[in-house]
């Protein structure tokens, strides 16, 4: 069972959310925010397995609530997936910095959203190639990784994942793309998260666009 606190400072909207939430048979919401500093305490208090993060909240925005969230140690497990207008919103990348896994528009489709939810859940990054990729990258200007490492201490091998990865495949896609097997696949991209001090494939992208590595012509 996925537990979801979702946070917006909209009630109607997340009185949407929910309802559509535990309709799901595998998850249910554990907690509702209307604030950011609301929502970095309930992640804290509900045990929420992830919080459903609007960007535009009173008292703290969503970027400063999820980067609370991040770094506090005992919500390492706690998964953000943030939603945006996507065409106003281009600080999306200031929340993927500060540690979100993926994020969402707001007139996404129902489904779009519970299998997002447990796309994020599960680890993965919720970034798909394409218009997402661009954005991603025209605003990766500055300097400041949320890394611990580079590219360069990767393997031949863990740059070419790396790559694919941030290009927007799972997994079993890499593993299609550079003939390994799915297992041999999930193992690299552990290993590059441990050598990268990523906390998840989001922040492995991030890498890739901040180095050079992928740009939106070799997409």
């Amino acid at each position: 069972m996925i537990r979801v606190l979702l946070a917006d400072d909209q009630t109607l909207v997340r009185e949407a959310f929910a309802m559509l939430v535990e309709s799901a048979p595998d998850m249910e919401v554990v907690g509702q925010a209307a604030t950011g500093r609301e929502a970095a305490e309930l992640a804290r208090s509900s045990r929420a397995d992830l919080v459903v993060m609007d960007i535009r909240m009173p008292d703290l925005d969503g970027i400063e609530a999820t980067r609370l969230i991040a770094a506090d140690e005992d919500l390492a497990g706690v998964r953000v997936l943030v939603l945006t207008t996507y065409d106003t919103d281009e600080n999306i990348v200031d929340a993927l910095r500060a540690g979100a896994s993926g994020f969402l528009v707001k007139d996404t489709r129902p489904a779009e959203l519970l299998d997002a939810i447990r796309t994020v859940a599960a680890g993965e990054a919720l970034l798909s190639p394409g218009p997402t990729a661009r954005l991603i990258e025209r605003f990766l200007r500055s300097p400041c990784a949320p890394t611990t490492g580079g590219p360069e201490c990767l393997s031949e091998r863990e740059r070419e994942v790396l790559t694919l990865v941030a290009r927007g495949l799972n997994n079993t896609e890499v593993a299609e793309a550079l003939g390994l097997s799915p297992l041999t696949a999930k193992t690299h991209v552990s290993r590059i998260m441990g050598k990268l001090g990523a906390r998840d494939r989001a922040q492995l992208v991030i890498v890739a666009y901040e180095s050079g590595m992928v740009t939106p012509g070799n997409l």
